[in-house]
C-alpha cells in the first residue's frame, strides 16, 4: 500500500505531458523567446496539417529523405507510432484547430491494437504519448482500458531474476536492455495510480534501480545496451548498437536517461533519482564536445567531431527534460537548466533546424540522426524530434507566471 500511496505524487504526470506546471513553481521567462515559440508553434500547426495530407491510409510518418524526396512510413507496431498522434494532440491543445484533432482520431484507430503487443518494450512511447494524452484531454473508460492493457502487455517483458524489462527479441543478445527503456516506465506508474495495483510500480522501480547500477559509468554517461543472463541476473556484456563505440556516449541515449530519471523522481519522490538526473544533466551540459548552439553531435565521443552529424532529437529530449528538472532543484541549478533549454529551443527554432512550410516532407525539424552505424535515418527529420521539441516549447510557455 505504501507504493500505491507514494505514486500519487505522479499526479503531475499527465499535467506535465501538456507542459502544465503548478503555479507556485513558476519561473522567469524571456519574453522574446516566448514570441519565438509562439511563431514556431503556429508554423508547426501548418506544417503538421500538411504532413497529414502526405500520409497513405493505415500508416504512420517515420522520416523523410530530403535528397531523394523519399517519404518513409511505418506500421503501427513500429516503436515511433505514438509520436505523430502525440504531436497532433499537443498542437491541438495549443491551437484548438479541429483538423488536428480529427487527424489524431483517425490515427488512434490505427494504433489501438498495439495495446496487446507483448513483443515490444516501447509501449510507453507508442501508447502513452498518444492515448495517455488523449485521455488527459478527454478522459474515457475506453482510453483507460487501452492504457491499462498496454501496461499489462509491457509488464510481461519483466524478468524478476534480472530485475529488468527486456528490450529486444532479435539479435545475438540473451536478454538485452537498452537505456531507451527508461522512457517506457511512465506508463507503469500511470497504471498503478489508476488501478491501485502496485506491481506496475514495483517493476518500474526495480528496472530503474538496476539501470543505475548496470548502465551507468563513473562519469555518469550511459552504455546503450546491457545484456543479462536471466539464469542468475548477472551482466554478460555492455555494448552499443547505435553509438560510435561500446565505451562512447551515444547522444540520444544520454537524453533518454536524463528524461527517464526526471520522470522517476516525479513519480516516486525518491531523492536517489533526482540526484542521478542531476548527474546526467551535468554530463550533458558540461561535456567538452557540446557545441555552442547546444545541439549535440550524434555521439559525444566520436573522433569525427566536428565533421560529423548533429542530433536535433537528442537536443529536444534534453531540453524538455531540463525544463521539468528545474522544478525540483534550487534556484541556481534551476536557472542553469532553464538557460540551457532556452539555448536549445532558440537553436531548434532557427532556419538551421526548422524546415520551411511544405518542405522536409511536412516534418518540423531537420538534422536528426537515428542510427548512423546502421546507415539508417542519418541527417533527417524524425517524429520524436518534433514531439519533444513541441513538448519543450509548451513546457517553457508554462513557465510564464506571476512575477
Amino acid at each position: 500500500m505504501w507504493q500505491i500511496q507514494k505514486t500519487i505524487g505522479c499526479s503531475l504526470l499527465l499535467a506535465l505531458l501538456s507542459g502544465a506546471l503548478p503555479a507556485q513553481q513558476a519561473q522567469k521567462v524571456q519574453p522574446d523567446l516566448l514570441t519565438v515559440i509562439d511563431s514556431a508553434l503556429q508554423k508547426a500547426v501548418l506544417q503538421y496539417k500538411y504532413l497529414g495530407t502526405q500520409l497513405p491510409a493505415d500508416v504512420l510518418p517515420k522520416t523523410y529523405y530530403p535528397l531523394t524526396k523519399k517519404f518513409e512510413t511505418s506500421k503501427s507496431s513500429w516503436w515511433t507510432s505514438g509520436f505523430y498522434p502525440g504531436s497532433l494532440l499537443y498542437l491541438y491543445e495549443y491551437a484548438k484547430d479541429p483538423a488536428l484533432l480529427a487527424e489524431e482520431k483517425r490515427i488512434e484507430k490505427i494504433i489501438e491494437k498495439e495495446q496487446f503487443n507483448k513483443g515490444t518494450h516501447d509501449l510507453g512511447f507508442m501508447m502513452f504519448c498518444s492515448f495517455g494524452a488523449a485521455n488527459r484531454l478527454a478522459p474515457s473508460k475506453e482510453y483507460e482500458q487501452i492504457l491499462l492493457n498496454s501496461a499489462k502487455s509491457l509488464s510481461t517483458r519483466f524478468n524478476p531474476t534480472a530485475g529488468v524489462i527486456k528490450s529486444w527479441d532479435h539479435g545475438d543478445w540473451k536478454y538485452p536492455v537498452i537505456i531507451d527503456n527508461m522512457m517506457n516506465l511512465e506508463l507503469l506508474f500511470w497504471a498503478t495510480q489508476f488501478s491501485g495495483d502496485s506491481s506496475f510500480y514495483k517493476i518500474a522501480v526495480t528496472h530503474a534501480n538496476n539501470t543505475i547500477k548496470n548502465h551507468y559509468r563513473p562519469n555518469n554517461s550511459s552504455w546503450h545496451v546491457v545484456d543479462y543472463d536471466i539464469s542468475d541476473g548477472h551482466v554478460i556484456s555492455k555494448k552499443t548498437h547505435q553509438g560510435y563505440a561500446d565505451n562512447s556516449a551515444w547522444a540520444r541515449g544520454q537524453a533518454w536517461g536524463l528524461y527517464g530519471y526526471v520522470v522517476m523522481y516525479r513519480c516516486t519522490k525518491d531523492p536517489t533519482y533526482l540526484a542521478h538526473a542531476k548527474k546526467i544533466a551535468a554530463f550533458i551540459m558540461q561535456h567538452p564536445t557540446t557545441p555552442e548552439d547546444k545541439i549535440p553531435f550524434w555521439d559525444y565521443d566520436t573522433p569525427e567531431i566536428p565533421a560529423t552529424y548533429r542530433d536535433a532529437s537528442a537536443a529536444a529530449i534534453t531540453a524538455s527534460a531540463l525544463l521539468e528538472l528545474t522544478k525540483y532543484v534550487d534556484p541556481t541549478s534551476g536557472n542553469s537548466y532553464t538557460g540551457f533549454a532556452e539555448k536549445v529551443i532558440r537553436s531548434l527554432s532557427s532556419p538551421t533546424y526548422t524546415a520551411l512550410y511544405r518542405q522536409n516532407g511536412g516534418f518540423i525539424l531537420k538534422h536528426s540522426t537515428g542510427h548512423l552505424p546502421g546507415n539508417s535515418e542519418v541527417d533527417v527529420p524524425l517524429t520524436y524530434a518534433d514531439y519533444y521539441y513541441i513538448e519543450a516549447m509548451l513546457r517553457y510557455k508554462a513557465l510564464k507566471a506571476k512575477k
